[in-house]
């Protein structure tokens, strides 16, 4: 094994979501562990070459050169799902191995393929999928895991997940747990720096932090119920803020908090720049990340590198990324969500203690960790006729 390719669509996009920074951290870990490879990044352009381009830059080495096909991305991955156009007429026979990070492998790669299936909410949850997405899982993943030589997972709980919704298929998956990048994610400790970060964003006083899409599996609403019954209890509550961007069917969140009457405790910071977020993390009083389903789950693991107290989920992936480091609720109901908060406002103890365990906690994930075991899937792959 000599040469890789990465697919660099979740790298290209206009804001990268969790599974583009998955992509990030492992490349760049790989590259770094392993200088002796040869390795490139490859994606579909049509209009915005240069675009694409600049993105990429954050996440190249010398060591990455690109390689662009000029096809339409969205036409490429429609076309194929249903005749077979191989993937090696665009991209050569370069590569000994290939890894496309988010769920589809195209037909005729060259050498050997890995693909990353980060959860199984399309069939777990399939009420809080995107159409487009859920029509191009349903279409695309089984043949994808079919093609590919070895499925990647975030945790042992979709590892569980995909044998059971595809068990042709569980002796193909591996475990690479997700990383934390330290330098993005730390204690901020300048007060000032705080403040100003607040400030660009709206926020004023103490609040409770969700950092993440506005999208159904995220159950919004109910932490938002939860927020109101919390109000009812204290005099001066802290603000509530839901920073990210709109997903989808994200209506519902903000008449709820209409419905509620809490539009002057609920703040909306839309997407924030990579290089506020240790601070916004820092000053929150808790994360709060309710969610329903998660592959892995990198909010709350983020949230604990910067020493915040993690409330989040007993369900899914979640327990297996916090361990003890977090106040687990049930995310169905409504009161154990305000419980959870309330025992975080008002027991200094507690916070202390899920600081502590939490910055223990996220020194257990990193990417070179994570690219150690990758780096061994490489090979078993290639070595594998």
């Amino acid at each position: 094994m000599k040469r890789i390719a990465f697919d660099a669509a979740p790298l290209v996009g206009d804001h990268i979501s969790g599974i583009g920074y998955c992509e990030a951290g492992l490349v760049e870990a790989m590259t770094r562990l392993h200088p002796e490879l040869q390795y490139r990044f490859e994606y579909f352009s049509l209009r915005t070459p240069e675009e694409k381009r600049r993105r990429l830059a954050p996440f190249r080495k010398e060591n990455i050169p690109l390689r662009t096909a000029f096809c339409s991305p969205l036409a490429y991955r429609t076309l194929s799902s249903v005749i077979p156009v191989p993937y090696s007429a665009f991209f050569g026979k370069w590569a000994d191995v290939t890894h496309f990070f988010n769920y589809i492998t195209p037909p005729g790669v060259h050498g050997k393929t890995v693909v990353t299936v980060h959860d199984m909410v399309i069939h777990a949850y399939p009420e809080t999928v995107r159409l487009r997405t859920r029509q191009m899982l349903r279409l695309g993943l089984r043949q994808s895991m079919q093609r590919a030589d070895c499925i990647v997972t975030d945790s042992e709980f979709s590892k569980r997940e995909i044998a059971k919704y595809y068990p042709e298929y569980a002796k193909k998956v591996r475990v690479v747990p997700c990383g934390v990048d330290n330098t993005r994610f730390y204690p901020v400790e300048d007060e000032q720096n705080i403040a100003q970060v607040k400030q660009a964003h709206g926020i004023e006083g103490d609040y409770f932090l969700y950092l993440g899409t506005l999208e159904p599996r995220k159950n919004l609403p109910r932490l938002i119920e939860a927020y109101a019954l919390l109000c009812k209890e204290q005099e001066h509550p802290p603000k509530l803020v839901l920073a990210g961007g709109k997903g989808w069917m994200y209506d519902s969140i903000f008449e709820t908090v209409t419905a509620l009457g809490l539009e002057q405790q609920v703040c909306f910071p839309e997407y924030i720049p990579s290089e506020d977020l240790a601070a916004l993390y820092s000053g929150a009083l808790a994360f709060v990340f309710p969610s329903l389903y998660e592959g892995f789950g990198m909010p709350p693991l983020e949230a604990m590198a910067c020493g915040t107290p993690v409330l989040t989920s007993n369900a899914a992936s979640l327990p297996e990324v916090v361990g003890d480091a977090a106040v687990l609720v049930n995310p169905y109901r409504v009161e154990a969500i305000a419980k959870g908060m309330q025992a975080i406002l008002t027991d200094p103890a507690l916070r202390q203690r899920m600081r502590q365990r939490g910055l223990a906690r996220a020194k257990q994930f990193s990417w070179d960790a994570a690219a150690k075991l990758l780096y061994q899937i490489y090979c078993d792959v290639a070595e594998n006729e």
